[in-house]
Protein backbone atom coordinates (compact mmCIF):
# COMPACT_ATOMS: atom_id res chain seq x y z
CA UNK A 1 0.00 0.00 0.00
CA UNK A 2 1.70 3.38 -1.07
CA UNK A 3 1.58 6.00 2.11
CA UNK A 4 -0.27 8.50 -0.48
CA UNK A 5 -3.17 5.88 -0.16
CA UNK A 6 -3.95 7.35 3.21
CA UNK A 7 -4.19 10.89 1.87
CA UNK A 8 -6.79 9.20 -0.99
CA UNK A 9 -8.54 7.71 1.21
CA UNK A 10 -9.29 10.55 3.70
CA UNK A 11 -9.81 13.02 0.59
CA UNK A 12 -12.80 10.57 -0.38
CA UNK A 13 -13.38 10.21 3.71
CA UNK A 14 -14.36 14.03 3.92
CA UNK A 15 -15.85 14.45 0.20
CA UNK A 16 -13.02 16.53 -1.18
CA UNK A 17 -12.40 17.56 -4.55
CA UNK A 18 -8.69 17.74 -4.50
CA UNK A 19 -5.41 16.93 -2.75
CA UNK A 20 -2.58 19.81 -3.01
CA UNK A 21 0.94 18.59 -2.18
CA UNK A 22 3.76 21.14 -1.79
CA UNK A 23 7.44 21.33 -0.94
CA UNK A 24 7.68 22.77 2.29
CA UNK A 25 4.30 22.68 3.41
CA UNK A 26 1.81 20.91 4.83
CA UNK A 27 -1.19 18.78 2.27
CA UNK A 28 -3.80 21.26 1.31
CA UNK A 29 -7.26 19.60 0.64
CA UNK A 30 -9.90 21.45 -1.62
CA UNK A 31 -13.07 20.77 0.50
CA UNK A 32 -16.58 21.77 -1.05
CA UNK A 33 -14.64 24.61 -3.25
CA UNK A 34 -12.05 25.66 -0.31
CA UNK A 35 -8.56 25.15 0.44
CA UNK A 36 -7.97 23.38 3.81
CA UNK A 37 -4.78 22.45 5.27
CA UNK A 38 -4.69 18.79 6.76
CA UNK A 39 -3.86 18.81 10.30
CA UNK A 40 -1.40 16.38 11.84
CA UNK A 41 1.08 15.85 8.72
CA UNK A 42 4.39 18.23 8.85
CA UNK A 43 5.61 20.11 6.56
CA UNK A 44 7.14 17.49 3.45
CA UNK A 45 10.85 18.37 2.13
CA UNK A 46 11.96 17.89 -1.77
CA UNK A 47 13.68 14.28 -1.02
CA UNK A 48 10.76 12.88 0.51
CA UNK A 49 8.16 14.31 -1.84
CA UNK A 50 9.59 12.89 -4.52
CA UNK A 51 9.61 9.33 -3.08
CA UNK A 52 6.13 9.69 -2.59
CA UNK A 53 4.92 10.98 -6.06
CA UNK A 54 7.36 8.22 -7.31
CA UNK A 55 5.94 5.66 -5.43
CA UNK A 56 2.30 5.85 -7.43
CA UNK A 57 4.11 6.98 -11.22
CA UNK A 58 4.02 4.83 -13.68
CA UNK A 59 7.83 4.38 -15.18
CA UNK A 60 6.83 6.15 -17.92
CA UNK A 61 5.79 9.02 -16.61
CA UNK A 62 8.93 8.89 -14.74
CA UNK A 63 10.77 9.66 -17.32
CA UNK A 64 8.68 12.73 -18.55
CA UNK A 65 9.07 14.08 -15.09
CA UNK A 66 12.42 13.94 -15.17
CA UNK A 67 12.53 15.31 -18.71
CA UNK A 68 10.16 18.06 -19.18
CA UNK A 69 9.31 18.78 -15.49
CA UNK A 70 5.40 18.10 -15.36
CA UNK A 71 3.32 14.93 -16.27
CA UNK A 72 -0.16 13.76 -16.18
CA UNK A 73 -1.26 9.86 -15.22
CA UNK A 74 -4.39 8.27 -13.32
CA UNK A 75 -4.20 6.32 -10.38
CA UNK A 76 -6.56 3.99 -8.71
CA UNK A 77 -7.58 3.30 -5.27
CA UNK A 78 -9.28 0.00 -5.87
CA UNK A 79 -12.88 0.12 -4.68
CA UNK A 80 -12.89 3.96 -3.71
CA UNK A 81 -12.02 5.81 -6.06
CA UNK A 82 -9.85 6.86 -9.49
CA UNK A 83 -7.37 10.34 -9.52
CA UNK A 84 -6.68 12.38 -11.76
CA UNK A 85 -2.89 13.38 -10.91
CA UNK A 86 -0.51 15.60 -12.08
CA UNK A 87 3.29 16.22 -11.17
CA UNK A 88 5.09 19.55 -11.87
CA UNK A 89 8.18 21.50 -10.70
CA UNK A 90 7.90 24.72 -9.23
CA UNK A 91 10.22 27.44 -6.93
CA UNK A 92 10.29 25.08 -3.85
CA UNK A 93 10.78 21.71 -6.00
CA UNK A 94 8.32 18.60 -6.97
CA UNK A 95 4.35 19.08 -6.36
CA UNK A 96 1.50 17.13 -7.24
CA UNK A 97 -2.74 17.86 -7.81
CA UNK A 98 -4.94 15.23 -7.61
CA UNK A 99 -8.40 15.20 -8.90
CA UNK A 100 -11.08 12.64 -7.64
CA UNK A 101 -12.89 10.64 -9.66
CA UNK A 102 -15.96 8.61 -8.44
CA UNK A 103 -15.18 5.22 -8.90
CA UNK A 104 -18.99 5.26 -10.41
CA UNK A 105 -20.28 7.52 -13.32
CA UNK A 106 -22.55 10.07 -11.53
CA UNK A 107 -26.34 9.70 -14.02
CA UNK A 108 -27.61 12.92 -15.70
CA UNK A 109 -30.55 12.12 -13.13
CA UNK A 110 -27.99 12.43 -10.48
CA UNK A 111 -26.61 15.60 -12.04
CA UNK A 112 -29.83 17.40 -12.59
CA UNK A 113 -29.07 17.73 -16.45
CA UNK A 114 -32.09 19.13 -18.28
CA UNK A 115 -33.83 17.61 -21.07
CA UNK A 116 -32.22 19.44 -24.00
CA UNK A 117 -28.63 18.39 -22.65
CA UNK A 118 -30.07 14.91 -22.44
CA UNK A 119 -31.64 15.10 -26.22
CA UNK A 120 -28.02 16.30 -27.58
CA UNK A 121 -26.60 12.21 -26.12
CA UNK A 122 -29.60 11.22 -28.98
CA UNK A 123 -28.21 12.43 -31.90
CA UNK A 124 -26.91 10.72 -34.83
CA UNK A 125 -24.45 13.58 -35.99
CA UNK A 126 -22.80 16.69 -35.96
CA UNK A 127 -20.66 18.61 -32.95
CA UNK A 128 -21.80 18.45 -29.13
CA UNK A 129 -19.60 20.76 -26.90
CA UNK A 130 -18.55 20.96 -23.04
CA UNK A 131 -16.97 24.10 -22.10
CA UNK A 132 -15.95 25.76 -18.88
CA UNK A 133 -12.78 26.46 -17.07
CA UNK A 134 -10.67 24.06 -15.23
CA UNK A 135 -11.90 22.55 -12.56
CA UNK A 136 -16.51 23.10 -13.76
CA UNK A 137 -16.86 19.64 -14.00
CA UNK A 138 -16.74 19.70 -17.60
CA UNK A 139 -15.39 15.46 -17.49
CA UNK A 140 -18.12 15.06 -14.60
CA UNK A 141 -20.83 16.11 -17.67
CA UNK A 142 -19.70 14.59 -20.44
CA UNK A 143 -19.38 11.22 -18.86
CA UNK A 144 -23.07 11.80 -17.45
CA UNK A 145 -23.97 11.80 -21.12
CA UNK A 146 -21.81 8.96 -23.25
CA UNK A 147 -22.97 6.70 -19.79
CA UNK A 148 -26.95 8.15 -21.39
CA UNK A 149 -25.81 6.60 -24.56
CA UNK A 150 -24.18 3.58 -23.43
CA UNK A 151 -27.47 2.69 -21.61
CA UNK A 152 -29.64 3.64 -24.15
CA UNK A 153 -28.07 3.28 -28.09
CA UNK A 154 -26.18 -0.01 -29.54
CA UNK A 155 -23.35 1.98 -30.97
CA UNK A 156 -19.65 1.74 -30.95
CA UNK A 157 -18.02 4.59 -28.65
CA UNK A 158 -14.47 5.46 -28.65
CA UNK A 159 -13.32 8.08 -25.91
CA UNK A 160 -10.03 9.94 -26.32
CA UNK A 161 -8.85 11.39 -22.98
CA UNK A 162 -5.31 12.56 -21.14
CA UNK A 163 -5.59 10.80 -19.03
CA UNK A 164 -8.67 8.25 -18.62
CA UNK A 165 -10.74 9.42 -15.86
CA UNK A 166 -14.14 7.94 -15.77
CA UNK A 167 -13.81 4.24 -16.50
CA UNK A 168 -17.15 3.02 -19.31
CA UNK A 169 -17.88 -0.18 -19.54
CA UNK A 170 -19.71 -1.81 -22.59
CA UNK A 171 -23.48 -1.81 -21.69
CA UNK A 172 -25.46 -1.91 -24.96
CA UNK A 173 -23.03 0.30 -26.54
CA UNK A 174 -19.43 -1.42 -27.12
CA UNK A 175 -16.69 0.81 -25.57
CA UNK A 176 -13.25 1.59 -26.64
CA UNK A 177 -11.15 4.26 -24.42
CA UNK A 178 -7.66 5.53 -25.46
CA UNK A 179 -5.27 7.62 -23.26
CA UNK A 180 -2.56 10.03 -24.52
CA UNK A 181 1.02 8.64 -24.19
CA UNK A 182 0.03 5.12 -23.28
CA UNK A 183 -1.97 4.04 -26.30
CA UNK A 184 -1.89 6.87 -28.77
CA UNK A 185 0.84 9.77 -29.37
CA UNK A 186 -1.43 12.27 -29.10
CA UNK A 187 -5.15 13.47 -29.59
CA UNK A 188 -4.96 14.63 -33.28
CA UNK A 189 -3.64 10.39 -34.54
CA UNK A 190 -5.99 8.85 -32.59
CA UNK A 191 -8.81 11.37 -33.63
CA UNK A 192 -7.49 10.09 -37.30
CA UNK A 193 -7.28 6.51 -36.59
CA UNK A 194 -10.98 6.37 -35.04
CA UNK A 195 -12.24 6.56 -38.63
CA UNK A 196 -10.98 4.05 -39.90
CA UNK A 197 -11.93 1.98 -36.49
CA UNK A 198 -15.83 2.15 -37.45
CA UNK A 199 -17.16 4.75 -34.61
CA UNK A 200 -20.42 5.94 -34.13
CA UNK A 201 -19.34 8.19 -31.46
CA UNK A 202 -16.23 9.87 -30.33
CA UNK A 203 -15.23 11.68 -26.97
CA UNK A 204 -12.40 13.87 -27.40
CA UNK A 205 -11.13 14.41 -23.83
CA UNK A 206 -9.58 18.04 -25.11
CA UNK A 207 -9.65 20.07 -28.40
CA UNK A 208 -6.16 21.48 -27.44
CA UNK A 209 -4.77 22.49 -30.98
CA UNK A 210 -5.62 23.72 -34.05
CA UNK A 211 -5.12 20.42 -36.03
CA UNK A 212 -7.44 18.70 -33.12
CA UNK A 213 -10.56 21.27 -33.75
CA UNK A 214 -10.03 20.72 -37.63
CA UNK A 215 -10.26 17.02 -37.48
CA UNK A 216 -13.13 17.05 -35.15
CA UNK A 217 -15.61 19.34 -37.24
CA UNK A 218 -14.40 17.12 -40.65
CA UNK A 219 -15.65 14.05 -38.96
CA UNK A 220 -18.73 15.51 -37.13
CA UNK A 221 -19.39 16.97 -40.70
CA UNK A 222 -18.70 13.35 -42.15
CA UNK A 223 -22.05 11.35 -40.12
CA UNK A 224 -20.41 10.93 -36.91
CA UNK A 225 -21.73 12.13 -33.38
CA UNK A 226 -18.40 13.98 -31.97
CA UNK A 227 -18.30 15.37 -27.96
CA UNK A 228 -15.71 17.89 -27.15
CA UNK A 229 -14.10 19.77 -24.61
CA UNK A 230 -12.86 23.77 -24.59
CA UNK A 231 -12.20 26.18 -21.32
CA UNK A 232 -14.31 29.04 -22.79
CA UNK A 233 -17.18 30.34 -20.37
CA UNK A 234 -20.21 30.71 -22.24
CA UNK A 235 -21.47 29.94 -25.61
CA UNK A 236 -20.60 32.80 -27.55
CA UNK A 237 -16.73 32.57 -26.69
CA UNK A 238 -16.74 29.11 -27.59
CA UNK A 239 -17.78 29.74 -30.89
CA UNK A 240 -15.61 32.51 -31.27
CA UNK A 241 -13.01 30.11 -29.84
CA UNK A 242 -12.99 28.00 -32.79
CA UNK A 243 -13.07 30.23 -35.34
CA UNK A 244 -10.41 32.35 -33.91
CA UNK A 245 -7.70 29.09 -33.99
CA UNK A 246 -8.28 29.27 -37.72
CA UNK A 247 -5.61 32.03 -40.37
CA UNK A 248 -7.57 34.37 -41.40
CA UNK A 249 -8.23 33.26 -44.57
CA UNK A 250 -9.68 29.81 -43.44
CA UNK A 251 -12.02 31.26 -41.38
CA UNK A 252 -15.09 32.09 -43.45
CA UNK A 253 -14.92 28.22 -44.64
CA UNK A 254 -14.58 27.11 -41.05
CA UNK A 255 -17.69 29.12 -39.66
CA UNK A 256 -19.13 27.71 -42.42
CA UNK A 257 -18.52 23.98 -41.86
CA UNK A 258 -19.17 25.27 -37.87
CA UNK A 259 -22.74 26.29 -38.64
CA UNK A 260 -23.47 22.94 -40.09
CA UNK A 261 -21.67 20.60 -37.95
CA UNK A 262 -22.17 22.33 -34.19
CA UNK A 263 -25.54 21.08 -32.85
CA UNK A 264 -25.07 22.10 -29.09
CA UNK A 265 -23.19 23.90 -26.70
CA UNK A 266 -23.59 23.47 -23.02
CA UNK A 267 -21.07 26.26 -21.00
CA UNK A 268 -20.81 25.10 -17.42
CA UNK A 269 -19.81 26.97 -13.99
CA UNK A 270 -19.23 25.46 -10.53
CA UNK A 271 -20.81 27.58 -7.49
CA UNK A 272 -20.45 26.53 -3.87
CA UNK A 273 -23.83 25.12 -2.52
CA UNK A 274 -25.86 25.87 0.91
CA UNK A 275 -24.81 24.23 3.08
CA UNK A 276 -22.13 22.50 1.42
CA UNK A 277 -21.08 20.83 -1.62
CA UNK A 278 -21.53 22.05 -5.33
CA UNK A 279 -23.59 22.64 -7.98
CA UNK A 280 -23.23 23.60 -11.80
CA UNK A 281 -25.21 26.36 -13.24
CA UNK A 282 -25.55 25.82 -17.59
CA UNK A 283 -25.67 27.90 -20.13
CA UNK A 284 -27.08 25.86 -22.72
CA UNK A 285 -27.02 26.81 -27.10
CA UNK A 286 -29.07 24.53 -29.20
CA UNK A 287 -27.82 24.94 -32.77
CA UNK A 288 -31.22 25.63 -34.35
CA UNK A 289 -31.28 27.08 -38.34
CA UNK A 290 -31.27 30.94 -36.82
CA UNK A 291 -28.14 30.26 -35.36
CA UNK A 292 -26.69 28.23 -37.91
CA UNK A 293 -27.25 31.54 -39.69
CA UNK A 294 -25.77 33.76 -37.19
CA UNK A 295 -22.29 31.64 -36.77
CA UNK A 296 -22.40 31.46 -40.68
CA UNK A 297 -22.40 34.96 -41.20
CA UNK A 298 -20.00 35.90 -38.63
CA UNK A 299 -22.91 37.20 -36.06
CA UNK A 300 -21.66 35.43 -33.16
CA UNK A 301 -22.39 38.83 -30.96
CA UNK A 302 -26.54 38.39 -31.74
CA UNK A 303 -26.40 35.07 -30.29
CA UNK A 304 -26.98 36.00 -26.88
CA UNK A 305 -30.67 37.29 -28.22
CA UNK A 306 -31.18 34.28 -30.01
CA UNK A 307 -30.56 32.31 -26.78
CA UNK A 308 -33.30 34.39 -24.94
CA UNK A 309 -36.20 33.67 -27.51
CA UNK A 310 -34.94 30.18 -27.63
CA UNK A 311 -36.11 29.14 -24.08
CA UNK A 312 -38.67 26.93 -24.95
CA UNK A 313 -36.73 24.60 -26.68
CA UNK A 314 -33.96 24.62 -23.97
CA UNK A 315 -31.84 27.49 -24.44
CA UNK A 316 -30.45 29.27 -21.35
CA UNK A 317 -27.85 32.05 -20.77
CA UNK A 318 -26.11 31.68 -17.71
CA UNK A 319 -27.51 34.74 -15.87
CA UNK A 320 -31.09 32.69 -16.17
CA UNK A 321 -29.39 29.15 -14.73
CA UNK A 322 -27.36 31.42 -12.12
CA UNK A 323 -30.89 33.11 -10.75
CA UNK A 324 -32.80 30.01 -10.88
CA UNK A 325 -30.58 28.67 -8.40
CA UNK A 326 -30.45 31.52 -6.01
CA UNK A 327 -34.36 31.28 -6.74
CA UNK A 328 -34.29 27.65 -5.24
CA UNK A 329 -31.87 28.44 -2.00
CA UNK A 330 -29.35 25.74 -3.62
CA UNK A 331 -26.90 29.59 -3.89
CA UNK A 332 -25.63 32.09 -1.95
CA UNK A 333 -26.73 35.59 -4.25
CA UNK A 334 -23.26 36.52 -3.39
CA UNK A 335 -21.60 33.65 -4.82
CA UNK A 336 -23.78 33.66 -7.66
CA UNK A 337 -22.69 37.10 -8.28
CA UNK A 338 -19.34 36.68 -8.25
CA UNK A 339 -19.76 33.66 -11.12
CA UNK A 340 -22.04 35.73 -13.15
CA UNK A 341 -20.27 37.40 -16.77
CA UNK A 342 -22.50 40.30 -16.91
CA UNK A 343 -23.33 41.33 -13.23
CA UNK A 344 -24.99 44.23 -13.58
CA UNK A 345 -27.71 42.58 -16.13
CA UNK A 346 -27.64 39.69 -13.02
CA UNK A 347 -28.58 42.02 -10.39
CA UNK A 348 -31.17 43.20 -12.18
CA UNK A 349 -32.52 39.81 -12.70
CA UNK A 350 -32.30 38.97 -8.51
CA UNK A 351 -34.22 42.28 -7.73
CA UNK A 352 -36.64 40.66 -10.54
CA UNK A 353 -37.24 37.91 -8.23
CA UNK A 354 -37.08 39.66 -4.99
CA UNK A 355 -33.30 38.82 -3.64
CA UNK A 356 -32.06 42.37 -3.51
CA UNK A 357 -28.49 42.66 -3.56
CA UNK A 358 -25.77 45.16 -3.25
CA UNK A 359 -22.41 44.62 -4.55
CA UNK A 360 -21.18 46.85 -2.77
CA UNK A 361 -21.30 44.54 0.37
CA UNK A 362 -19.69 41.78 -1.22
CA UNK A 363 -16.31 42.43 1.05
CA UNK A 364 -18.32 41.79 4.41
CA UNK A 365 -18.86 39.29 7.07
CA UNK A 366 -16.21 37.00 6.19
CA UNK A 367 -15.50 34.17 4.56
CA UNK A 368 -18.27 31.41 5.29
CA UNK A 369 -17.04 28.15 6.45
CA UNK A 370 -13.60 28.96 5.29
CA UNK A 371 -10.51 28.00 7.54
CA UNK A 372 -11.33 24.91 8.96
CA UNK A 373 -9.57 22.10 9.28
CA UNK A 374 -10.39 18.91 5.97
CA UNK A 375 -9.44 16.49 8.16
CA UNK A 376 -6.90 14.99 11.06
CA UNK A 377 -4.48 12.71 10.22
CA UNK A 378 -1.35 11.53 12.29
CA UNK A 379 1.85 10.63 10.30
CA UNK A 380 2.13 7.67 11.85
CA UNK A 381 -1.11 6.56 10.21
CA UNK A 382 0.52 6.98 7.44
CA UNK A 383 2.68 4.08 7.22
CA UNK A 384 6.12 6.28 7.05
CA UNK A 385 6.97 9.71 8.61
CA UNK A 386 8.17 12.30 6.28
CA UNK A 387 12.03 12.74 6.68
CA UNK A 388 10.94 16.64 7.57
CA UNK A 389 9.21 15.13 10.88
CA UNK A 390 11.27 17.35 12.76
CA UNK A 391 10.18 20.70 11.17
CA UNK A 392 8.33 22.62 13.24
CA UNK A 393 4.52 21.84 13.07
CA UNK A 394 2.49 23.88 11.03
CA UNK A 395 -0.63 25.90 12.42
CA UNK A 396 -4.04 23.80 12.57
CA UNK A 397 -5.44 25.94 9.63
CA UNK A 398 -5.23 28.71 7.45
CA UNK A 399 -6.93 31.91 8.46
CA UNK A 400 -9.80 32.79 7.64
CA UNK A 401 -9.71 35.81 5.08
CA UNK A 402 -11.47 39.02 6.29
CA UNK A 403 -13.61 39.20 2.88
CA UNK A 404 -14.97 36.62 0.91
CA UNK A 405 -14.59 38.44 -1.80
CA UNK A 406 -11.94 41.61 -2.95
CA UNK A 407 -13.51 45.02 -2.08
CA UNK A 408 -15.12 46.94 -4.91
CA UNK A 409 -12.88 49.95 -5.06
CA UNK A 410 -14.72 53.49 -4.14
CA UNK A 411 -17.64 55.05 -6.05
CA UNK A 412 -16.97 57.87 -7.73
CA UNK A 413 -17.65 61.32 -5.76
CA UNK A 414 -21.53 62.12 -6.88
CA UNK A 415 -22.22 65.29 -8.57
CA UNK A 416 -23.97 66.72 -5.85
CA UNK A 417 -20.71 66.93 -3.99
CA UNK A 418 -18.90 70.55 -4.15
CA UNK A 419 -15.77 71.03 -6.19
CA UNK A 420 -13.05 71.03 -5.27
CA UNK A 421 -11.18 74.74 -5.24
CA UNK A 422 -9.42 75.80 -8.39
CA UNK A 423 -5.98 76.63 -7.90
CA UNK A 424 -4.77 80.18 -9.00
CA UNK A 425 -2.94 80.45 -11.99
CA UNK A 426 1.21 81.63 -11.38
CA UNK A 427 1.92 85.01 -12.02
CA UNK A 428 4.23 85.60 -14.29
CA UNK A 429 7.56 86.58 -13.81
CA UNK A 430 8.41 90.00 -13.89
CA UNK A 431 10.99 90.93 -16.71
CA UNK A 432 14.25 92.12 -16.40
CA UNK A 433 14.23 94.62 -19.35
CA UNK A 434 13.43 97.86 -19.23
CA UNK A 435 12.23 98.60 -22.63
CA UNK A 436 9.92 95.65 -22.88
CA UNK A 437 8.53 96.57 -20.12
CA UNK A 438 7.57 99.47 -21.35
CA UNK A 439 6.16 97.94 -24.65
CA UNK A 440 4.19 95.34 -22.16
CA UNK A 441 2.82 98.78 -19.86
CA UNK A 442 1.82 100.33 -23.24
CA UNK A 443 0.02 97.39 -24.80
CA UNK A 444 -1.69 96.42 -21.61
CA UNK A 445 -0.20 93.52 -20.84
Amino acid sequence: MARLDAFFSKLVETQGSDLHLTTGLAPYFRLHGDMVTVSGVPPIDAEEMKRLLFEITPDRNKEQFEREHDTDFAYELPGKARFRANLFMDHRGPGAVFRQIPSEVLTCDQLGLPKAVRDLCFLSKGLVLVTGPTGSGKSTTLAAMLDLVNKSRSDHIITIEDPIEFVHKSQKCLVHQREVGRHTDSFKRALRAALREDPDIILVGEMRDLETIAIAIETAETGHLVFGTLHTTTAMTTVDRIVDQFPSDRQAQIRTMLASSLKGVVAQTLLKKKPKGRVAALEVLIATKAVAALIREGKTHQLQSCMQMGGKIGMRLLNDALAELVQKGLVDPHEAYVKSIEKEAFVSQLAHIGVKLDPSQLGEGGAEGGGHEAASMNSPAMGAAPSASSAPQPSAARPAPSTPYPTPPAPFPSSSASPAPTPPLPKKPASLDPALEEFRKKRGY
